[in-house]
Parts: C-alpha cells; structure tokens; sequence
C-alpha cells in the first residue's frame, strides 16, 4: 500500500501522537508499504524524503508546537505523483482537514485516528475562550462521520465517540511498542545521574508536564506518600508548558528536595528510567490510551493510575496496577500498598510485563493493516457496484 499520513505534529516535536505515527510507520515500512507523511515544519528539522513539510507558524499557548499553513503550491503535484492507496488523518484541524479534502478529490478511503479527548486540551489552543466542550465534541463528531473508518486506542474512547454521535465505522487499535525496547535498561543510570540513594524507593512519572496531566494532583499525593515513608523520592521524566510551576508547587508543599524534574529525554535514556524505578505513576484523566503505562509494563513495573478514560483498559486493576479515584489520600495508599509489600510488588510487575506482550509494534500493526485492507475493500466493492448502477 501506498499511505499518506496527515499529522498536526510531527518530529521534532514529541507527544503521543507523534511516538504512535513513528510506531506504526517504522513497522509498515519493514512490511513493505510505502508511508508519506505530511506535517508542519518545526525549527531544525531534519529533511527526509517521504516527509513533506508546511510552512508554520508558533503557536501562541505552546512554544515547542508549531500550527501549519495549510496551503502550499507544491503539494497538489506531490500527491497526484505518489498515487496515493490511503489517506490516514490524525486530527480532525489543520492538516487533518487538508487530508480528508485531498482523499475525496483523489477518491481514496480517509481513515482518522482519534488519539486526543479535544475537549481537555482547549488550553492549548489559541481560540480556546470561545471553545466549548459542546463545540469540541461537535467538531469530532462531524469529522468522524466524514471518514471512511475511525481508529481509537481503546474501546472506552470508541464507546465515547458513539456516544456523541459518530456513525462511521471504528475499529480499536491501540499503538504499540518495541517490548524488547524496554527490557535492555539500565537499573544504576538513573540513582548515578541523580544521586539518588540506593535504599530509596523510586515512584517514575513519563510525560508532558502540561495541565491535561494532572501532576499537580500527583505531588499532592506524593506529600502523603512521603510523610508516611521518607525514603520515597519522585522523578518526572519529561518538559512542558506547567514544568516551572509543578516546581513552584513542589517548594509550596515543602517536597522539592524529594522531586525530580529530568527535562526532557531520549528515548534510549528513558529506557534507563523505567529500569532504575520502583513503579510507575500515572495521574492524567484525559488519555485515550496512555502508551507510557505500556513501556512501564513492558519493563516490568507494576503501575499505579487514576481510573479514567483510555487509562482503564491499559491497566488491570489487581492484577498489573492499581486504579484509583482521583482523591490523592487513595492515589497515595495504594503506592504504599506496593512499596511496603515486596513480593505484592514482584507479582503485579512479573504480570505487568506479560500483559504488555498484547501490546507489541508488530500486533498492533497487524491490525491496522487489516483495518486498511477492509476499508479498501469496500471502497473497491461501492465503486464496482456503482459501475454496475451506471
């Protein structure tokens, strides 16, 4: 197949949406199918030759995220060139738009991946005053149903979209992960680079330190923690808009000789992360999936979650990870619960990294070229059947 990928962020830029494009784009090319991507262009971009790049600009609530223009001369002639199998959207926006326009002028399936809950992450965007959870949900709902097919993470997410409205077919295909990735690190790095002692008990958070994480949520609970065990310490792997006020939060609640801010970091260092830590902390209520609790439980940590959306289906309560209701006081018990009973510990990460095998790159991208295959299907069956009509 010949795909072309219509994606709001890309490389540099780092997110979800951009790791679940790289997944499944590495995998389909090791499959033999070709994988345009069309994306805005960020400061330093690398060239490559199957990514075309649109002129953007800043955007005013996000200074790493850059807004597409989406209009270039050279785009037309690009596309009509890779005679195109597929359009695969993923954002109902800027880009999103230009790829479902360009799927019904060539006559190709446009299929849309809805990663994000669009209604929690109005901050970010620059018209997000006016922007209601209404019109949010308008906006999804009116694009979905002009796709051939919807791909969503986890069931909970497509349950929402029929919900709101959304006819068009949706198939559930989480994005997966390299499992080997996350099971080379190594488990000194991390108490090397930061001094952290060896006798202490190491709660890991991966991810973008933005409001629709809820980390504020986190040190809260983790001041409850770390009353009760002192020998607790907090890292959080990952940059964002809120990470100079999570440290402002962390001197107020007197922890933030216990909380470390990493920044942002490579791929192949988080790796490290994950293997020097005790167990995994997750406090976001807008995730449609959460590929981090995936890597976590790939290297075997158990995880510890708020309850919420895309979150509950990654994370067998009891069995890999505890689910919690977002009251810090509950969120803080259940950590301790793990970190007091070793053996509990060892069990839940011992299932955490079998489950993760449901996860691998390569069955989750099976999938998805199965999804593919029965949208061109039926796209080929409507146009015999028309050709018949006529």
């Amino acid at each position: 197949m010949r795909i072309g990928i219509f994606t709001d962020s890309y490389l540099p830029y780092t997110s979800g949406v951009v790791r679940s494009i790289q997944t499944f784009t590495e995998e389909l090319t090791t499959l033999g199918h070709e994988v345009y991507i069309f994306a805005p262009s960020y400061r330093n971009c690398d060239n490559e030759s199957r990514v075309f790049r649109f002129a953007s600009i800043p955007s005013p609530t996000n200074p790493d995220f850059t807004l597409a223009v989406p209009f270039s001369l050279k785009l037309k002639p690009t596309i009509t060139r890779l005679e195109l199998d597929l359009i695969h959207v993923h954002s109902p926006f800027l880009l999103g738009r230009v790829g479902a326009r360009y799927a019904r002028k060539l006559g190709v399936p446009l299929v849309f991946t809805y990663h994000t809950l669009y209604d929690k992450y109005v901050h970010y965007l620059p018209f997000a005053q006016s922007y209601t959870k209404e019109l949010a949900q308008k906006i999804s709902r009116d694009f979905c149903n002009l796709c051939d097919l919807v791909i969503v993470p986890t069931d909970i997410i497509g349950d929402y979209l029929h919900e709101i409205g959304v006819l068009t077919e949706v198939n559930r295909v989480p994005t997966g992960i390299k499992i080997s990735d996350y099971q080379k690190g190594d488990p000194e790095w991390l108490q090397s680079q930061y001094k952290i002692k060896t006798k202490d008990k190491v709660l890991l958070f991966v991810g973008r330190l933005g409001k629709e994480k809820n980390i504020c949520f986190l040190l809260e609970s983790f001041k409850i923690l770390n009353k009760i065990m002192e020998n607790t310490v907090l890292v959080l792997v990952g940059g964002g808009p809120e990470e100079e006020e999570l440290k402002e939060k962390a001197v107020e609640l007197g922890i933030e000789n216990r909380v470390i801010f990493t920044g942002t970091l490579p791929p192949e260092v988080v790796v490290n992360c994950y293997a020097g830590s005790s167990l995994f902390v997750f406090p976001s209520v807008t995730e449609t999936q959460g590929i981090v609790i995936a890597e976590a439980k790939a290297a075997g940590l158990p995880v510890v979650a708020i309850k919420a959306y895309g979150v509950s289906e990654m994370v067998e309560d009891g069995v890999d990870g505890y689910l919690t209701e977002p009251v810090p006081e509950e969120f803080a018990a259940k950590i301790l619960t793990l970190l007091k009973n070793d053996k509990l510990k060892e069990e839940l990460g011992k299932r955490a990294r079998q489950n993760a095998e449901k996860l691998s790159s390569t069955n989750c991208t099976a999938r998805l070229v199965e999804s593919y295959q029965e949208v061109l299907d039926k796209k080929d069956i409507s146009a015999n059947n028309a050709a018949k009509g006529n």
